[in-house]
């Protein structure tokens, strides 16, 4: 690749802030309200105009991971400042009560995108957080002791700027701010396949009876093994919104030509994913309006700003969360906060699910897996947090990225009380602060 020379330059400083987070979504916009409530100022740095991350931005309408399937009963097992999100939400009218999903076997929560919008601006800015909404993150400036961070490089229609902190949480989801900070990090060979979202208007309620869903995949089964049709992926879910007039599209899968996921740290395979996205949107949908009781008069209301990425680069940090902590419902000793949402691999073709292996239902997350390995004064929180794939396969989803972020604020306050490194943060402490903030981390059934 050829190159240009560029002249050195002084970058004026926007601010200095005890907690700079980059990303706003849910680890993200949960550790901006975390840290700032806990008295310390904070900023959260976003590339778009709103916050939510997938939710919003992924069109994803979907509250994954806030409960488990403890012993037989399903049970709301994220609480904290995902209760006060969720009260939010539910003043708003933009929340439907929980809903089965995956062959009956978990509880998911349709939200209205908008009102999420607005429910996420009013925590994060009543916590008392600074929002920087159409700021990208570009890189770092290391401090000269060369294990920690000095400033977040931004840039906007204002220009380029830096952002001094304390203390850094990379919420971006692709584990940037870690990378520029040469925190070691894993891509697996195989990514787990993204998708774009689209939401349909206009269904007739009651033409399209009481689990269309289920109509929807048994007519796109039939038409595959009858050679008429094919589709990107099997196990689609399409689902009813707040409004059951409208319902949630999660039926495509993105691939380069040679068939591997497209990769959503290189923008020419973001870009063929957009396109491709769409494309697959529209294909579906005329196959849904045709076939499926209901759909004859609905139409595309919206597709995502965004392809949703699921899976990039995973820090190495001081421990990494496997399938098997997963699937075993593992317990650890720093636990920040707990995970019921099965192992869901996006692989070629199809959605493969893997359920717990114990009737707990869940597992605990451990501190040390926010704890990126090389850098004192960086956290690393949500999809990207130290995972292999088969943990990320689950871990990844809203519930336990809650738990990260709003972990990783308070963990953040005490380590810039003590005048400490991230790693040194004390776990009892910060499990203290948790519980008592509504947090549930799994001790009372520890297995």
């Amino acid at each position: 690749m050829s190159t240009v020379h560029e002249s050195a330059r002084d970058t004026p400083v926007y601010g200095e802030f005890d907690v700079v987070v980059v990303g706003g979504g849910p680890a993200g916009l949960m550790a901006a309200a975390s840290a700032a409530r806990s008295g310390r100022s904070t900023i959260l740095l976003e590339r778009y105009g709103f916050l939510g991350g997938a939710g919003t931005m992924g069109g994803l309408s979907t509250f994954c991971g806030l409960h488990a399937r403890v012993r037989g009963e399903d049970r709301q097992v994220i609480h904290g400042l995902a209760d006060e999100l969720l009260e939010r939400l539910a003043k708003l009218d933009g929340i439907n009560e929980p809903h089965l999903t995956i062959n009956d076997g978990i509880l998911a929560q349709a939200f209205d995108i908008s009102a999420y919008k607005l429910a996420a601006d009013e925590l994060v800015t009543s916590a008392g957080a600074r929002l920087l909404f159409h700021a990208t993150a570009v890189g770092v400036v290391m401090a000269e002791d060369g294990t920690s961070i000095d400033a977040v490089l931004i840039e906007s229609k204002s220009g380029r700027a830096a952002v001094r902190g304390r203390v850094f949480v990379d919420a971006s989801g692709d584990a940037d701010v870690a990378a520029w900070a040469g925190v070691p990090f894993e891509k697996a060979p195989h990514l787990l396949f993204p998708s774009l979202m689209f939401r349909i208007n206009g269904v007739d309620v009651a033409a399209a009876g009481p689990a269309p869903w289920r109509t929807v995949e048994r007519l796109m089964d039939e038409a595959e093994a009858a050679g008429t049709h094919r589709f990107p992926r099997k196990k689609p879910i399409v689902r009813p919104q707040r409004n059951p007039l409208e319902w949630r599209a999660n039926l495509t899968q993105l691939s380069n030509p040679d068939g591997s996921a497209v990769d959503g740290t290189d923008v020419d395979q973001l870009t063929r994913g957009e396109l491709q996205g769409r494309r697959q949107s529209f294909e579906a949908f005329d196959f849904i309006k045709h076939r499926t009781p209901g759909f004859g008069d609905a139409y595309i209301v919206d597709i995502a700003p965004q392809i949703g990425i699921r899976e990039t680069r995973r820090v190495f940090g001081e421990y990494r969360l496997t399938e098997d902590d997963v699937l075993d419902c593992a317990d650890f000793p720093d636990t920040i906060g707990v995970n019921g949402w099965p192992v869901e691999a996006h692989v070629a073709g199809t959605v493969e699910f893997r359920w717990q292996r114990r009737p707990r239902g869940f597992n605990q997350l451990p501190y040390r897996m926010v704890v990126p390995r090389g850098v004192d004064n960086l956290l690393v929180a949500g999809r990207c947090a130290s995972m292999t794939q088969g943990g990320q396969s689950s871990a990844r989803v809203t519930g336990p990225c809650f738990v990260m972020g709003e972990a990783v604020g308070v963990a953040a306050d005490l380590a810039i009380g003590g005048d400490l490194a991230v790693r040194d943060v004390p776990v009892a402490e910060l499990q203290r602060r948790l519980a008592a903030g509504g947090a549930f981390l799994g001790l009372e059934e520890a297995e």
